[in-house]
């Protein structure tokens, strides 16, 4: 735990060290907000026409019309920024040589790993807080229904792990940072889409291609309900991702 912490310690230290660690949180917050803003102005504009119809108003949600809405907003921006986020993170120490100075130090490949995916899920996590001021400025002009918006948080967490150790993964496959972060961003792309293959297919088909499909688990999140077969399912496609990190970088090492 220790070799896992210093590593974690050390990636934390030189993403803020660059520029990096700024320029994909501000463009994270400024996409985000302005979609809340855009649907927050929207939702405020409609309940102000439908104020002489009562029974119209006691419809309006805005957990739904507005806190909803919003995290589709984040899956999107973190599909494209998912992999921009993790392009360098094995990618440079290959390219740098630097990877065999790992490998030759007293850390276990699989310490490695778990300390650079847990630099990123910090990271991330971060990013995440900070747009927790979304569901509060909500609830300062109406009522807000703060289960829903929790369990959000926990799927969009998720979620973002599985596209993090996807990208760790892609990562691991080659020295080129843009190679990496355009095979990182197919993955994840097949992956929240694929449901939409399972649309057109039928039977036992159509269930395997709607379970494998990461958008699919996270509505559950979103409508406030947290079950356990999706908590399960995204932490073991983190757990794969990362054990085929490990395999890549491993095979690597008895190939030099």
């Amino acid at each position: 735990m220790k070799n896992i912490a210093t590593i974690t310690a050390k990636e934390l230290k030189s993403y803020f060290i660059s520029p990096v660690a700024y320029v994909i949180t501000t463009v994270f917050l400024v996409i985000t907000g302005y979609m809340f803003y855009s649907r927050i102005s929207s939702f405020s504009l409609y309940c102000f026409k439908m104020m002489n119809y009562s029974k119209a108003l006691e419809t309006l949600n805005i957990n739904y019309n507005v806190l909803r809405q919003s995290f589709s907003t984040m899956i999107t921006t973190i599909m494209f920024m998912m992999p921009i986020m993790t392009m360098r993170i094995i990618a440079e120490e290959k390219k740098n040589k630097t990877m065999e100075l790992l490998m030759t130090s007293p850390v276990t490949i699989s310490e490695v790993v778990f300390g650079k995916f847990f630099a990123l899920l910090i990271l991330y996590a971060g990013m995440l807080l900070i747009t927790i001021y979304m569901p509060l400025y909500a609830s300062y002009y109406s009522k807000v229904d703060w289960g829903p918006i929790i369990s959000g948080y926990v799927g969009m967490l998720l979620l973002g792990s599985v596209f993090l150790a996807i990208g760790i993964f892609a990562s691991a496959l080659t020295e080129n940072q843009i190679v990496a972060a355009l095979i990182s961003f197919a993955f994840i792309l097949i992956f929240v889409l694929i449901d939409w293959a399972a649309n057109l297919a039928d039977g036992q088909v159509a269930i395997v291609l709607k379970y494998l499909s990461l958008s699919s688990h996270s509505y559950n999140f979103f409508k406030g309900v947290i079950h356990s077969k999706d908590v399960v399912f995204y932490l073991s496609f983190v757990a794969f991702g990362l054990f085929m990190s490990f395999r890549v970088i491993e095979s690597k090492r008895w190939t030099q």
